[in-house]
């Protein structure tokens, strides 16, 4: 058993030195238990190079078989929980920088202080994780955006993307007074992934949908940094409405265009609908879920507090 969890790893990471540092073992060991597994079944399962590691054929059909079997053994370990006064585990979780400021920082202290036996693990990435392959308990999109194979629990309101610049920005350059002008601007892009493309702006008015391929001098894969490109005023950025509440409020940023923008499905947690619900997964989802009146209040308090 504990060779095949070996093997598991060391496939999922592609490196006997990944593999080793989650394992708590030297790569020469890790490298030796496989090369032992091996011996014993008859075939090869990885193939080596100086530069990475991969499964051969037996590799990926031994890999599928077993790594469903391995994650029903944790989830009904995990299942145990319940006969603890509080339910224990790890939570791991793929999201992006806002949605852990507007979703997960207001409910994190109450839920942690809550739950002291849960251990969170947020992920930030901007791409769209297969949370199987990737072993992660759940993710964080848009709701328009999760297949009908995952649960989906709403966690926040519907909300729009809207173009924000600053006033020091506004001195130097007349705002755009339709989105077509922005061509015309210093624009703040984002780029989801290294392989990926810039994020076009995308508008609506009057039943018509369209983008606009924005330029500017920065480009980063976090909106966060983006917004605070805007509020240093090098230029205009496209960012969530509820994120640049607080500086709309306190005039450090101001809105143009926002008659254009459409309004998006809002954010939701995913997990398979194979999951087994663990009492420690169950009690993230129960705190996480949206309801209106106390998610507001949160967000208030989260936006008096900076």
């Amino acid at each position: 058993m504990n060779d095949l969890q070996a093997f598991l790893v060391v496939a999922q990471q592609q490196s006997f030195t990944k593999a080793a540092a989650i394992l708590r073992v030297t790569p020469s060991a890790l490298s030796h238990t496989i090369r032992s597994l091996e011996e014993r079944l008859g075939v090869r399962l990885l193939t080596r190079t100086t530069r990475n590691v991969s499964m051969t054929e037996a590799g990926v059909r031994l890999s599928q078989s077993i790594s469903p079997l391995f994650e029903q053994i944790n989830a009904e370990l995990e299942a145990l929980s319940e006969l603890r006064d509080k339910p224990k585990g790890t939570i791991r979780l793929t999201c992006t920088d806002d949605q852990i400021q507007l979703h997960l920082r207001p409910m994190l202290a109450n839920f942690l202080r809550d739950y002291p036996e849960i251990q969170l693990e947020l992920y930030v990435d901007y791409g769209f994780t297969n949370l199987v392959e990737e072993r992660f308990d759940a993710g964080i999109r848009l709701g328009e955006s999760i297949s009908k194979d995952m649960i989906a629990v709403r966690i926040g309101p519907d909300w729009r993307l809207v173009v924000v610049g600053s006033p020091d920005y506004f001195e130097r350059h007349s705002a755009p007074q339709t989105p077509d002008k922005l061509t015309e601007h210093s624009c703040i892009n984002i780029r989801h992934r290294v392989a990926g493309s810039i994020y076009a702006w995308e508008f609506e008015k009057d039943q018509r949908a369209f983008t606009v391929k924005a330029e500017g001098p920065l480009v980063f894969n976090s909106i966060m940094h983006v917004l605070n490109a805007a509020l240093d005023g090098i230029g205009l950025a496209y960012v969530p409405e509820p994120l640049v509440a607080p500086y709309l409020a306190d005039g450090r940023l101001k809105v143009i265009l926002a008659d254009w923008s459409p309004y998006f499905q809002g954010y939701h947690l995913y997990y398979p609908n194979r999951r087994q619900a663990s009492p420690a997964f169950m009690a993230f989802v129960n705190a996480i879920r949206y309801n209106k009146d106390t998610n507001q209040s949160l967000v208030n308090e989260t936006s008096e507090s900076r």
